[in-house]
């Protein structure tokens, strides 16, 4: 029975060489990984790089194998989409954080108009009031025998925590302690009778 034999007597079979994929397949790999992360507030600052090298590695990738030098073009577009996904929620992460920044900046540097005011009809008081300045909170008392009484302070932002009271005498009668910052109210309280205490406080921001 005669056989076939496709090949020269002493050749060898050489296997076909398989084209090399590792690019899209590492470019998948790490644009998956920065996907998952960039959501993530903080742990999402590692997505940056992952994102970026993902998306390059993942375009030589889908090169190649489009130039057929690669067998894993599906997979290596799959890493560019994952890649574009997390590197655009990165952006809108790092924009939305520097809006929060910018903000606070602003607040801190935005000068507020602070009023207290005291009426009643009390013969005396005494009324105790934060001021601010130069990023640091003070108290400061006064006597009064003649109501109505009013201070008006400036600042730059406004810390919270202020505070305006006001205490009767023996003589007692009625006292109304109001705060506004900025032309609103912001708090206001009344008290009656012997050594009553009006309070206004935790205003600030």
């Amino acid at each position: 029975m005669a056989s076939s034999q496709p090949y020269p007597a002493g050749s060898v079979e050489q296997p076909a060489r398989q084209p090399r994929n590792g690019l899209g397949t590492a470019g998948f790999v790490l644009g998956l990984l920065g996907l998952i992360f960039s959501p993530l507030p903080l742990v999402g600052i590692v997505a940056w790089p992952l994102v970026i090298l993902g998306l390059i590695l993942s375009l030589l990738g889908f090169f190649r194998a489009k130039r057929g030098e690669a067998t894993n073009k599906g997979l290596a577009l799959a890493g560019v989409v994952c890649s574009v996904i997390g590197l655009v929620i990165c952006i809108l992460w790092a924009a939305a954080f520097g809006k929060a920044v910018n903000d606070v900046n602003e607040e801190a540097g935005r000068e507020v108009t602070v009023r207290y005011e005291v009426t009643g009809d009390a013969p005396n008081a005494s009324i105790s009031y934060t001021t601010f300045g130069d990023g640091n909170m003070s108290t400061n008392e006064e006597n009064v025998s003649e109501l109505p009484w009013s201070k008006e302070l400036t600042t730059k932002g406004l810390m919270k925590g202020g505070s305006l009271t006001v205490m009767t005498g023996a003589e007692g009668g009625s006292v109304t302690c109001t705060v506004t910052v900025d032309g609103k109210d912001a708090k206001s309280s009344t008290a009656q009778g012997e050594f009553a205490t009006a309070s206004c406080d935790g205003f600030g921001s």
